[in-house]
């Protein structure tokens, strides 16, 4: 990961330390962080499982207003994350045949889980408005974003 990946990591530390904000809010201002500090991340969000119903909730996020605030598992890249447990980094979001179109002008996605003792209870989704935007360094640096918020979770 490049320093200015491990310069966010230190900040999302501390968001999730801090001891003045709820869950919520620690959530919403990792989401304004990366969304404000990576120029190519134009959404993230989180979304949460209710596996009983087998779908995912949007929780807190940053970006354009969505309308995809319910995805049933299976569906969309979300909810195909939400079954394979794995992270799914699309180039090109108009070369998946199960994409959820958020916005025309998305162009690629990645969607990591969020694992807590071992369980998929959700995910972080990031949207970005340039093609071919995320590579090996943005999933190393996401998957241990998602650890720390996990300690939210405990």
């Amino acid at each position: 990961m490049n320093d200015t990946y491990q310069k966010l990591l230190i900040e999302v530390k501390e968001i999730v330390g801090s001891i003045e904000l709820s869950k919520d809010e620690k959530l919403k201002n990792i989401c304004v962080l990366l969304n404000e500090k990576i120029s190519y991340y134009d959404w993230v969000g989180f979304y949460f499982a209710v596996p009983e119903e087998k779908v995912l909730h949007l929780g807190p996020y940053s970006g354009p207003v969505t309308d995809h605030t319910v995805i049933p598992f299976g569906k969309g890249i979300c909810g195909q994350v939400a079954v394979s447990n794995e992270t799914f980094l699309v180039d090109d979001v108009t070369a998946q045949d199960n994409y959820i179109a958020c916005s025309i002008t998305v162009k690629s996605e990645i969607v990591v889980p969020l694992f807590v003792n071992g369980v998929n209870i959700g995910q972080i989704d990031i949207d970005s408005n340039t093609i071919k935007a995320f590579n090996s360094v943005d999933q190393m640096f996401l998957e241990a974003v998602n650890i720390e918020v996990a300690k939210l979770f405990n």
